[in-house]
């Protein structure tokens, strides 16, 4: 049986989340974008949907190092990892699919990686930050007193 973790989780790992979720939405948006205009006619489109789709590829491995982070002390959520995870798969089948020519797969499967990809942006930005400090009686110097730059105030009870 191990032991709880002493102390709150750092806040790094989930703001490097937020920021990797976001990322990954945006270049998610993106491939939608650039899909359609090659729909709509503009061949050239292509190019860069395939270029973006790399540039995805690397954001939801960067991504899963950070859901590693958020997990490994055992602090944060396990949903980040698993689901960065099955966007990693899902991510490549997607690639692979598209080079296969497979449209029925890849646009059925981007529909659903999309989908995951802004469910987890909305995950990523609900999860609570934890505080910066912790201090031992309410404030940072332990005497329950917020820090102002004119001295502290006083929090009523």
């Amino acid at each position: 049986m191990s032991s709880p973790p002493a102390g709150p989780a750092p806040r790094w790992p989930l703001i490097l989340l937020r920021t990797s979720t976001t990322l990954l939405a945006l270049l998610a948006l993106l491939q939608v974008m650039l899909a359609g205009s090659f729909l709509n006619g503009t061949y050239d489109s292509l190019k860069d949907h395939e270029g973006n789709a790399m540039m995805l590829a690397t954001v939801v491995v960067v991504q899963l190092a950070v859901a590693v982070a958020v997990r490994r002390p055992g602090r944060g959520p396990l949903w980040p990892l698993w689901t960065t995870a099955l966007l990693t798969v899902a991510v490549v089948g997607q690639i692979t699919a598209g080079y296969a020519r497979a449209l029925g797969v890849h646009v059925t499967l981007g529909v659903l990686l999309v989908s995951g990809v802004l469910f987890g942006l909305v995950g990523a930005w609900r999860i609570p930050l934890p505080a910066r400090y912790a201090p031992a009686a309410g404030g940072p110097d332990g005497t329950g007193r917020l820090p102002r730059p004119n001295g502290p105030v006083e929090v009523p009870r």
